[in-house]
């Protein structure tokens, strides 16, 4: 069982610091992207396995119980629909849930930006969804090509997603704060004309 309070010591760092301290291959298909301007997820996942062309399953995921500010990560095979918009964010951000991650298509998305609900998406689409089938919740899934299982720490910014392993966190959470010491430190030297190689001892 993860400790909740590991989830937020992620919150401060960049995805791409995160991903190079952690050594593993946890970036998802940077198709699948920030909805608006500023979009940033951090948190443990609840995982849907969804149907294609139907939503029901996200209905259920908002419904359901889950630890305060879990991220929905729904696998619909890529397939661009609106899934998710106004009404289901309005939910979730009532029931404490933090955002959305979907293989999938999303839409009103100037509500989801005023309402502040991140939504990461593979894209947008106003193209109507089904109510018929459940759907799994809280299953192990791959998206964008990682692995997800529930609990999983879900980070996302401008620049990307990352996944990591529940298990991880203690050691990656170690190795982000030695590389963004170790870039801190170096930002000086460059500032006065030093090179990377120099800098960074590459050869």
């Amino acid at each position: 069982m993860t400790e909740p309070g590991l989830y937020s010591r992620f919150v401060d760092f960049d995805t791409a610091t995160v991903y190079e301290a952690s050594g593993l291959d946890c970036a998802v298909d940077s198709r699948i992207a920030a909805a608006w301007r500023g979009a940033r997820v951090c948190g443990p996942a609840l995982t849907v396995a969804g149907h294609p062309g139907d939503n029901l399953a996200l209905h259920d995921a908002v419904a359901a119980q889950a630890p305060p500010g879990a991220v929905i990560v729904a696998d619909v095979g890529g397939h661009l629909a609106g899934y998710w918009g106004e009404m289901l964010a309005e939910s979730a951000l009532a029931r404490g849930f933090q955002g959305l991650v979907i293989d999938g298509g999303v839409r009103d998305i100037t509500e989801l930006e005023r309402l502040g609900f991140p939504v990461f998406s593979r894209g947008l689409s106003i193209k109507r969804t089904g109510k018929h089938h459940r759907g799994r919740l809280n299953v192990p899934l791959v998206l964008g090509g990682v692995p997800v299982n529930p609990g999983d720490l879900v980070l996302g910014d401008a620049d990307g997603l990352v996944v990591l392993p529940a298990e991880s966190l203690d050691s990656v959470l170690l190795e982000a704060h030695k590389r963004r010491d170790r870039e801190r430190a170096a930002l000086p030297r460059l500032r006065e004309g030093e090179t990377t190689l120099a800098v960074f001892g590459i050869h």
